[in-house]
């Protein structure tokens, strides 16, 4: 460091305290291709204690389950699949990548509907290759809770 005369060595940051002002964490996008955040968008369902937040549509479902996959949270699906239907336990396999989800159609899955329909392609990589399912989807509404029942 040279000292100019005249003038104060310029300060430099103190590498043992704290800033004052944290930086903001950055805003993750949900995992669902809302161009949302996680947090306002399937977090919120993913994230609430069972039988308290719902999605509501059968569409916001999907996008939700989608999530859970991309994020690995078992409980979410098996909350989400109509008892009927619903198997013991959900095998999530760690080397499979979610990467983007596109939905496709649309048939009822409103907030007043009692049926519906979702078609939509969900894009993964699994060991190195990237791939992607194509499904067409049945959900119910029970009471407030969309259900998720089988594949056509």
């Amino acid at each position: 460091m040279h000292l100019r005369p005249g003038r104060p060595p310029a300060p430099q940051p103190a590498a043992s305290f704290p800033s004052r002002f944290p930086r903001p964490v950055p805003a993750v996008r949900c995992p669902c291709n809302s161009g949302d955040t996680l947090e306002a968008c399937c977090g919120r369902f993913l994230d609430a204690p069972a039988g308290t937040r719902f999605a509501p549509t059968a569409g916001a479902l999907m996008r939700s389950r989608y999530t859970a996959f991309a994020t690995g949270n078992a409980a979410y699906l098996l909350r989400t699949w109509h008892p009927d239907t619903r198997p013991g336990s959900v095998g999530l396999d760690p080397g499979q990548q979610w990467y983007r989800l596109d939905i496709l159609d649309t048939v009822r899955g409103g907030p007043l509907d009692h049926d519906g329909i979702v078609a939509f392609r969900a894009h993964f990589r699994a060991g190195g290759a990237r791939d992607s399912l194509l499904e067409t989807s049945r959900f119910v509404r029970i009471g407030r809770q969309w259900l998720y029942v089988d594949a056509l």
